[in-house]
């Protein structure tokens, strides 16, 4: 199979993360309380599982049916009701290529791009994942996916029972189909890639957007919300937004600048990334910097 180059660029940019974790196995029997309703398990990636009186959602899955059963077992311990939500932040393996292990009864819901994206890249993805190592091979034997009970265009309201959860999806930024939780009551945001503690946004081909990351983060502002609960890295409060929104403002301003100054894409992604080392020392890896500078410049006429 041919695979595009962006998406071998989207999954070496993810292999930096599964680097920076010990194993891709989710750890077992370990679970934060995030806050009345909101559980999360810290891994490659964090999930989120919220609880209801009449229903639980769970927020990604870890990557493959082994992981996915780790999640399903706080799931069955902390769950009140036999109703089960499952959704998906976005379409990379290590968030929803575990949904085998959830039961039958579980309605998987998501967006329509996402989905879409899903359909078109979701074996080639695996592919290039079952080669990063021979625990990832063996994570990613015998996947297999169903389609989603639901799809959503712009928004979807979910009544847990107690507690509601508003799944929404306002255009790309790190994919296509980026999806975005607010549970209200609890005042607590699940952004997946878009909103992190001090990991630098990763925009891999020409699906990402630095505009429209832009534009969601001015949206997510005024939710306030008191916790964030990221795909990636720490737990953290509402600042997180704006010190995302800071620092690509920042790395777009700074790629602008050097376009007008004649700078080829190349030569600013080099320049960028050099200076962003010195003034984000406590920034993780700035690999994926040379890749928003590109998305600058294509972006920008």
């Amino acid at each position: 199979m041919r695979v595009r180059s962006g998406l071998v660029a989207t999954l070496l940019a993810s292999s930096v993360l599964c680097c920076a974790q010990e194993s891709m196995m989710l750890p077992e029997n370990s679970v934060t309380r995030v806050s009345e309703h909101v559980y999360a398990i810290l891994g490659f990636p964090n999930i989120a599982i919220v609880v209801g009186d009449r229903a639980t959602l769970v927020v990604d899955t870890g990557l493959g049916a082994r992981n996915g059963a780790i999640v399903m077992k706080q799931v069955e311990k902390l769950g009140k009701a036999p109703i089960l939500y499952l959704t998906t932040t976005h379409f990379h393996p290590e968030h929803a290529m575990g949904e085998q292990a959830f039961p039958a009864r579980t309605v998987i819901i998501r967006p329509a791009v996402q989905q879409d994206e899903m359909n078109k890249h979701a074996t080639e993805l695996m592919d290039l994942f079952r080669g990063f190592s021979a625990q990832s091979k063996e994570l990613l034997e015998d996947v297999q996916l169903r389609p989603p009970d639901i799809t959503f265009e712009k928004e979807i309201k979910l009544d847990l029972g107690g507690v509601a959860a508003r799944l929404f999806w306002w255009g790309p930024a790190h994919t296509m189909g980026d999806e975005m939780i607010f549970v209200e009551h609890d005042s607590v945001l699940i952004p997946g890639d878009i909103v992190q503690d001090k990991i630098v946004p990763n925009m891999p081909n020409a699906d990402a957007s630095v505009k429209n990351w832009l534009a969601i983060l001015d949206r997510l502002e005024p939710l306030q919300p008191r916790f964030v609960l990221p795909d990636h890295g720490a737990l953290g409060d509402g600042s997180l937004i704006g010190k995302e929104r800071a620092f690509l403002l920042d790395l777009q301003s700074r790629s602008l600048e050097l376009k007008r100054q004649g700078k080829s894409a190349e030569e600013a992604a080099m320049i960028v990334t050099a200076e962003f080392k010195k003034k984000y020392p406590d920034w993780q890896t700035m690999g994926p910097v040379a890749n928003v500078v590109k998305r600058v410049y294509a972006e920008s006429p």
